[in-house]
């Protein structure tokens, strides 16, 4: 790790701190090591008040950086600055970015296609469903899934990511070594093993209520898109749809029943312009990422739950429009449409037309159905 690395943390301990501050103590004296070894009445002459600068002053005093250097390496924690060629592309590029990234696993290239699943502690079964699915169809197409780590549908995306196979990246308001909530420890270190757990926060930060609006930057930020599957009117995840609509990023809902508490906002983003999502082949359209994974949708040997048996049993060679389909099957819908939508990225079967489907034959699609 880089000697300035220190420095970059020493600053990151020091609250009023920021990214506008810290890139204005660079351009003055050049560099973070100058900025850092300033003396207070240079760090005065640069703009800093009194109070900013005594607490420079008090971390400089109280912090051993070396010390804690040496801990970051020891847990197996990568710190990523600005000036890292490694540190993402996208989160490079947006307002106030954060200086520094403290992350455990490692980043791929590849997690520059990436899109984030967000939404509300309190799901329902159906936003259970949907994010199962949504996130399976993704990372099926070679999509990494960003998300929280909180509970509901932020825990529930990144394991259907993790159960898929795929790569999923998960964003603290607190520091690395502070999981939260705990019942996410264990998933956190699946996540960490084949993803990334990252937070812009120092190591020992605890989970505070005021972290988690300003970390839903770096969510959005890392991703091409957004997508807010099930959202209360005052969800954290609308906040995160805001971010990414500033940001220049896509913003797609699920759309839910007018009655649901848990998709009022959700739908909301619907009616002030957001994508409705109605099936995984949306985003891939939108975003243009149809090439990503190959451009071949990875298939299944066999349906993978009830649902997707009973479908497959259903349709045949000959399309069939999904009131047919749900008539026959006697399920809701939603739960029909939004399961067609992830055999067909899974290959099993085909939209001929709106609202059509037909199954995918045996030897097109590569392995013997089950009698």
């Amino acid at each position: 790790m880089r000697e300035d690395v220190k420095y970059w943390i020493g600053f990151n301990l020091v609250k009023g701190i920021g990214p506008v501050r810290l890139q204005s103590l660079m351009d003055t004296f050049g560099d973070v090591q100058s900025a850092w070894k300033a003396n207070p009445v240079q760090l005065r002459a640069a703009g800093l008040s009194e109070k900013l600068s005594r607490r420079i002053q008090d971390v400089r005093r109280e912090a051993d950086l070396d010390k804690i250097l040496t801990s970051v390496e020891q847990e197996g924690i990568t710190v990523l600055t600005w000036d890292d060629e490694a540190y993402p592309a996208g989160l490079r590029d947006i307002p106030q970015s954060p200086p520094v990234l403290y992350l455990k696993g490692e980043l791929k290239d590849t997690d520059r296609w990436a899109v984030a699943v967000v939404g509300t502690r309190r799901y329902t079964s159906y936003g259970r469903q949907v994010t199962e699915e949504i996130s399976r169809a993704l990372v099926h197409r070679g999509i990494t899934i960003v998300s929280g780590l909180a509970r509901g549908i932020d825990g529930i995306a990144h394991q259907a990511a993790l159960d898929a196979g795929g790569r999923t990246i998960a964003v603290l308001g607190s520091g690395v070594d502070r999981i939260y909530p705990p019942e996410h420890r264990g998933l956190a270190q699946k996540i960490a093993s084949q993803g990334v757990v990252l937070s812009d926060y120092p190591l020992g930060t605890p989970p505070e209520g005021g972290n988690f609006p300003p970390r839903n930057r770096i969510i959005s930020g890392l991703s091409r898109g957004v997508i807010v599957v099930e959202a209360g009117r005052r969800s954290g995840a609308l906040i995160t749809a805001k971010y990414a609509a500033d940001q220049g990023r896509e913003v797609f809902a699920v759309p839910g029943s007018i009655h649901a508490p848990q998709s009022k906002g959700a739908n909301a983003l619907i009616q002030q312009g957001a994508h409705p999502l109605l099936s995984p082949q949306d985003v891939m359209e939108v975003l243009e990422l149809s090439q990503v994974g190959g451009g071949q949708p990875k298939r299944s040997e066999l349906p993978s739950n009830p649902t997707e048996a009973i479908l497959y049993q259903t349709l045949g060679l000959e399309p069939l429009h999904v009131d047919d389909i749900c008539a026959r099957v006697e399920l809701p819908v939603e739960k029909v449409t939004a399961t067609l939508a992830v055999m067909e990225i899974k290959g099993l079967v085909r939209k001929t037309g709106a609202m059509e489907y037909m199954a995918v034959s045996e030897s097109e699609a590569g392995y013997e159905a089950e009698g």
